[in-house]
């Protein structure tokens, strides 16, 4: 049997963001779990600027890569170094990420079995106050010079790594570490472990299908081979069906996060897998509506989602179950102060309950008139919409580095995405006609506001064709 090998890799950078940042220095060591039998080293031109946060830390200044050859100068040499031993770093989706972005801006997919040694340390030294390098080399007494530039790290983890492989179980810990948990022998009776590894480690959307080829999971993941894995160590009632079940693995790769989310949604609605029960709705069953009074009083309700409802009444969000419903309102009626007889939140015909908490300012009393009451109305109309008042297109992360994902919001509503090479995408137009449409769903608007709230997005207003924000 092949001894198992170990490329131990530290990654130094311009900042913390693999999609963003860039490589400025590699530092490798191939350790056989005995000795050291190869290192490799370099600089890297970033190509860009490096802050002065991080050559403060790491002290790699611009002068120093000035001269120093560019990632591509050296992705071939990293390749061959690697190929066929198991990729370790000290918290190493952080190098993982960066090595395979950096891959990526080339054209390439780099795909290597990974081993974390904060994962690994913690399982063979439980208990420890810190799982840092700089702490752990302390705590072992292990030489760490030149801490924060890359080959020391390397070194410095190659001999964490060398006391972890002393435990009696060490090579059943790395196996599941390596393998995501799995063992093969625990896997479905119709999966097999290469199965699994052959999957890729980027973000889309993954099918499970049974025997017949039929799909009875859709799912959607950053990092889909990983994902998989969990469902196989999941022991819940829904991993059990899982596993009883599937027999077969496909995907979607989508580079956008929010692209795999859109179309996980809309795969679910459209193949109604078994599994997936909750997203297969097409329709939520409750409405938030808003109507003016004949005081002339902004009001707010919670009805049932019907036709009728949709056709005839301002629905301004659509919910899942009715306390969903109620709960987005009332946090909406606390921020604001709005009253809770004008939002159906309080019943009676004098001061609503929250009047006398001091949580209403009175309308419900006629100590606060419309004009005054409605401003903060039509903000929490604003807060409780989920269907936006203009239309753009929204770019995000595209499945390579040469190219955009671009999310159509139009009439109101999500209509779908299309993918554009970066050279195209001012090409607005061009890029509105070759989306891939799909029918509106009431989840999809929430889908993309979370998802721009928590990530932020380039937009395009398409009535001015400007960058804009979303509300």
């Amino acid at each position: 049997m092949k001894k198992k090998e170990y490329a131990i890799i530290d990654v130094e950078t311009t900042g913390g963001r693999a999609s963003r940042d860039r490589v400025t220095e590699v530092g490798i060591v191939i350790f056989d779990g005995e000795k050291v039998i190869d290192t490799y080293q370099t600089l890297v031109n970033p190509e860009r600027r490096i802050p002065a946060g991080i050559t403060e830390l790491t002290g790699i200044t611009m002068e120093m890569v000035a001269s120093a050859p560019k990632f591509c100068e050296v992705a071939k040499k990293i390749v061959e170094i690697t190929e066929g031993r198991i990729f370790v770093a000290h918290n190493s989706r952080f190098d993982y990420d960066f090595i395979r972005e950096e891959f990526r801006r080339l054209g390439f997919t780099y795909m290597r079995k990974q081993l974390c040694t904060v994962r690994l340390t913690r399982k063979t030294y439980p208990g420890l106050r810190s799982y840092s390098l700089g702490n752990l080399t302390k705590h072992f007494g292990i030489r760490l010079d030149n801490h924060h530039r890359a080959f020391a790290d390397a070194m410095a983890t190659t001999e964490l790594l060398k006391m972890n492989l002393i435990g009696p179980n060490s090579d059943a810990e790395i196996k599941s570490i390596v393998n995501h948990g799995i063992s093969a022998t625990k896997l479905p009776d119709n999966i097999k472990l290469e199965q699994i590894t052959e999957l890729p480690d980027q973000c889309g959307v993954y099918y499970f299908h049974d025997t017949t080829g039929r799909v009875i999971y859709v799912g959607k993941s950053k990092n889909i081979r990983s994902r998989a894995a969990q469902h196989f160590n999941d022991r819940t009632a829904k991993g059990k069906m899982i596993a009883k079940q599937v027999a077969d693995i496909t995907y979607e790769l989508t580079g956008s996060e929010l692209v795999a989310l859109l179309h996980e949604s809309e795969e679910i609605k459209r193949l109604q897998p078994t599994i997936n029960r909750a997203a297969r709705r097409t329709k939520f069953p409750y409405a938030i509506i808003s109507k003016v009074s004949k005081d002339g009083y902004r009001c707010f309700d919670i009805v049932k989602n019907t036709a009728q409802v949709r056709k005839e009444e301002d629905v301004i969000s659509e919910f899942p179950t009715l306390s969903r419903a109620k709960g987005r309102l009332n946090f909406v009626r606390k921020h604001l102060d709005l009253c809770g007889i004008h939002t159906k939140l309080s019943t009676g015909t004098s001061a609503c309950f929250y009047f006398h908490l001091k949580q209403c300012k009175g309308a419900c009393v006629g100590q606060e008139d419309s004009a005054a009451y409605n401003e903060r109305a039509e903000a929490a109309r604003l807060h409780l919409r989920n269907v936006f008042d203009y239309d753009f297109l929204l770019f995000d992360r595209g499945r390579t580095h040469d190219e955009e994902a671009a999310i159509l919001v139009k009439d109101g509503k999500y209509q779908g995405f299309t993918y554009v090479s970066k050279d195209e995408a001012h090409n607005i137009d061009s890029i509105v006609d070759s989306v891939k449409c799909f029918p509106t769903h009431p989840d999809t608007a929430r889908i993309i506001q979370y998802h721009v709230s928590r990530n932020g997005g380039r937009m395009v207003d398409l009535a001015s064709g400007r960058r804009k924000g979303l509300v």
